[in-house]
């Protein structure tokens, strides 16, 4: 039964795969991704939109690690509800109204779409650094600090790498969402694969529509995949569920 199931599935795949290579040449979008003067156009899109997430990614890493770690220190805790808040405001508005204001404040270009991603892709990594390390067991912290470890050890031996799995979901939550934002930074001059996305609606042309939109989906693809191989590396195998 289990053999009959695969082989229906693998059927189904094939005929999804070959009607959607049938719809691809119909519209044209296979003789695009194939004309030799559109390809450097389309892989210079896919760069700009790469450095857009890169970039942003590395920000919003770096200052909602430190954020999530600094809230968990006694003398910051009682202020973790204020400082998640307005970490958080980025993200009660619509990403098009976070660009806007950006926009209105920083004028329009590369670093106002950077800042807009960094703002809207921080609160997931803060918020799951902040409650990772917040659910350590306190019985492993006090056990280390009775071995004669300093607080740094404990932060670095015990207690990041019990709280990496909850903070690598924070951090798969906001790459997806950095990379399916970074669509949007065209509207404000800053390139990506929305070039061809609000060209393609603008034109009505489904080709060009589908070249930036099915890389984009690719690369977020892509990414959920790294994420999940990434935490292989950083997690502790005791500590993973299912192999994850």
């Amino acid at each position: 039964m289990k053999r009959w199931g695969t082989t229906v599935y693998r059927l189904l795949l094939a005929a999804l795969l070959l009607a959607a290579g049938i719809f691809a040449e119909r519209i044209g979008l296979v003789a695009y991704f194939t004309d030799p003067y559109e390809v450097p156009y389309l892989l210079g899109l896919i760069r700009r939109h790469l450095m857009l997430v890169g970039i942003s990614m590395a920000l919003a890493t770096t200052v909602g690690l430190g954020v999530g770690i600094l809230l968990t220190r006694r003398p910051f805790r009682r202020a973790a509800g204020v400082v998640m808040y307005i970490v958080g405001l980025g993200q009660t508005l619509p990403s098009i109204a976070v660009l806007a204001l950006m926009m209105s404040v920083l004028g329009i270009g590369v670093q106002t779409a950077l800042f807009a991603l960094f703002i809207y892709s921080i609160l997931p990594i803060a918020r799951n650094t902040l409650a990772g390390i917040t659910s350590v067991p306190a019985p492993m912290i006090d056990a280390a600090r009775g071995m004669g470890m300093t607080d740094a050890r404990i932060l670095l031996e015990v207690e990041l790498p019990n709280a990496m799995k909850v903070i690598l979901t924070g951090f798969r939550v906001a790459l997806v969402i950095n990379i399916g934002t970074a669509a949007l930074c065209y509207l404000i001059g800053a390139g990506g694969l929305g070039d061809l996305i609000f060209t393609g609606i603008a034109m009505d042309s489904p080709k060009k529509l589908l070249a930036g939109a099915l890389p984009t989906t690719l690369i977020a693809l892509l990414a959920d995949r790294g994420c999940e191989l990434l935490g292989r590396l950083l997690i502790p195998r005791g500590l993973r569920e299912g192999g994850a």
